[in-house]
C-alpha cells in the first residue's frame, strides 16, 4: 500500500470509511528535522558519528545523498546508520549540482555550510520546491560576506560561489524559522567571531540541542563561536511528531479507537498538537517521558472521546504546530462549532499553498470555512465524500486521507506521490492499524 514512486509520479488513494476502530501500537518513522540535522552535523564532524531510528525517507535520502557528494561516508550495521565525516574543513567540492528533492530544510541548512567552502555549488530541487523563497537564508548569509545568486524572486536554484571567508553577525530574524536559524548558525561555525540569532518567536529548537552532542558550546544562547569543532556522537532519533500527527487525529475521529504511539518526540517546540488536542477535548495522556540525545520522548495514548470542540489558535502556538496545522484544519471540519487559526501565513510558502490546498478540499467535502491571508475559519459539521488533490503536499493529502476515515463513503485522494518524502510507511501503517485505505492508481 505503501504510495512510493519516482519524482513525478500520480499516486492516488482511495480511503474510508474506517470498518473499525483503530487499535493497537505504532512506533512512527523517524523525525525528519532531526535526521536532516544528524546526517549534515556528521558530515562536518571529525570521527564516527552512530544514528539509531534515522528517518528514510525521501527528502532524508536526499540529504544523505548530498552529504556523500561532499564527503561523508555512510554504511549500515544492524539499524544503525554509521557516518564517517569529512570533518568541518574537509568537504570535498561536489562533481555535480546537488539536488535537494522536495526538501526545502535541507537546502536552507545546506546553503549555510556552502556558503563557507572555498570551491562553487549549486543547490537545486523539483518543482515544488524550486517555487519557495530562499531569500530568507540569503540575505543573512550575504551580510556575512557569502556570494549567493538566485533564480527569479529568489527561488532556487542557488548557486553559491567559492567563500574567501565569512564575518560572524547578530542576525535578528524576521521569520520565527528553524531552517534560517540554523542555517545562519552553520555559517557561523565558520564565520569570524561570534554569530548570534534572534527571532519574533521561539521556532523549533532541534540545532541548539544537538550541537552540544557535538561537542559544539552555544553558552546557554542562540549563537556560535566561529573555529568551533564537531566531535562524531551517537544518537537515537525520536518518532516524528508530526508523523504522529495523523494517528493522534484518526484516533479523535473513529469512534471506539484506542491507540498507543511510541517513542515520540515531546520537545516543547513541537507539541502543540497535544496541547490543541487537549483543549478540544481529546483523551490523550502522555506516559514515560524521559530523555533520548537531548530531547525529551514520551509515549502517547489517545482514545476516542466523542465529538471535539473547536478552539481558536494563533500567536506564539503556531510556530510549535506550524506542520501540524493541516490535519487540524481536517479535525476542524468535524469539531462542534469554528475553529479559528490565525498569524499562520507561513502555511503559504510550504511544499504547496497549504491554507489554499486545504481549503479546496475540505470545501469539495462540504465543509463550511472562510479562508485568509493568515489562516482559517473552519465550522464543523457532517463531511461528505468526493475527489479532493493534496497536490503533491505530503502532510496535505495524509491529512485528507484521515478525514476520509470518518466520511459516509470512499473519498479519492490524488497527488499523493510525496508522502513519500516523510512518511513511506503511511499508508501501510494506517490500513495495519484498522483504517480504510487502498492505492488506485498511477499516472
Amino acid at each position: 500500500l505503501s504510495p512510493r514512486g519516482t519524482r513525478g509520479d500520480v499516486v492516488i488513494l482511495r480511503v474510508g470509511p474506517a470498518a473499525s476502530p483503530l487499535g493497537g501500537d505504532l512506533t512512527p518513522p523517524g523525525d525528519k528535522s532531526i535526521s536532516h540535522r544528524a546526517l549534515i552535523f556528521a558530515c562536518l564532524a571529525d570521527g564516527e558519528t552512530r544514528v539509531e531510528g534515522l528517518l528514510e525517507s525521501e527528502d532524508v535520502l536526499a540529504t544523505a545523498a548530498a552529504c556523500r557528494q561532499l564527503g561523508m561516508r555512510m554504511q549500515r550495521e544492524n539499524g544503525v546508520v554509521i557516518l564517517q565525516g569529512a570533518g568541518r574543513d574537509g568537504l570535498q567540492a561536489p562533481a555535480a549540482e546537488l539536488d535537494m528533492g522536495n526538501s526545502g530544510t535541507a537546502m536552507r541548512l545546506l546553503a549555510g555550510v556552502l556558503a563557507a567552502q572555498p570551491f562553487d555549488s549549486v543547490l537545486v530541487g523539483d518543482e515544488s520546491l524550486s517555487q519557495r523563497p530562499m531569500m530568507r537564508v540569503v540575505r543573512p548569509l550575504r551580510a556575512m560576506g557569502a556570494r549567493i545568486e538566485t533564480a527569479e524572486d529568489g527561488k532556487p536554484p542557488l548557486r553559491i560561489g567559492a567563500s574567501d571567508g565569512l564575518q560572524g553577525i547578530d542576525y535578528e530574524s524576521p521569520v520565527a524559522s528553524a531552517q534560517v536559524k540554523s542555517c545562519v548558525l552553520l555559517a557561523g561555525l565558520y564565520a569570524r567571531g561570534q554569530t548570534s540569532v534572534r527571532e519574533p518567536l521561539k521556532s523549533r529548537d532541534h540545532t541548539e540541542k544537538m550541537l552540544p552532542a557535538f561537542g559544539v558550546d552555544l553558552a546557554g544562547q542562540c549563537s556560535v563561536t566561529g573555529g568551533s569543532v564537531l566531535k562524531g556522537a551517537t544518537l537515537r532519533v525520536p518518532a516524528d511528531m508530526s508523523s504522529a500527527a495523523f494517528f493522534m487525529v484518526a484516533a479523535a475521529l473513529i469512534p471506539g479507537s484506542d491507540l498507543l504511539l511510541r517513542n515520540v518526540g515531546l520537545n516543547e517546540t513541537r507539541d502543540g498538537i497535544v496541547r490543541v488536542l487537549k483543549s478540544m477535548g481529546a483523551d490523550l495522556e502522555v506516559r514515560g517521558i524521559r530523555e533520548s540525545g537531548g530531547e525529551k520522548v514520551g509515549d502517547i495514548r489517545i482514545r476516542y472521546a466523542g465529538r471535539l470542540r473547536a478552539v481558536d489558535i494563533s500567536g506564539a502556538l503556531v510556530p510549535a504546530l506550524i506542520d501540524e496545522l493541516p490535519i487540524i484544519l481536517a479535525l476542524a471540519a468535524t469539531c462542534d462549532g469554528t475553529t479559528r487559526i490565525r498569524d499562520a501565513s507561513e502555511l503559504r510558502v510550504k511544499e504547496s499553498d497549504r491554507l489554499a490546498v486545504m481549503a479546496r478540499g475540505l470545501e469539495t467535502l462540504g465543509v463550511n470555512l472562510t479562508e485568509y491571508e493568515d489562516g482559517m475559519d473552519v465550522t464543523g459539521g457532517p463531511i461528505g465524500c468526493g475527489e479532493v488533490d493534496g497536490e503533491g503536499d505530503h502532510r496535505c493529502a495524509m491529512s485528507f486521507c484521515v478525514l476520509g476515515q470518518v466520511a459516509p463513503g470512499p473519498v479519492t485522494v490524488r497527488g499523493c506521490h510525496n508522502i513519500d518524502t516523510s512518511y513511506p510507511t503511511f499508508a501501510d501503517d494506517l490500513a495495519r492499524l484498522g483504517g480504510s485505505v487502498e492505492r488506485v492508481s498511477d499516472g
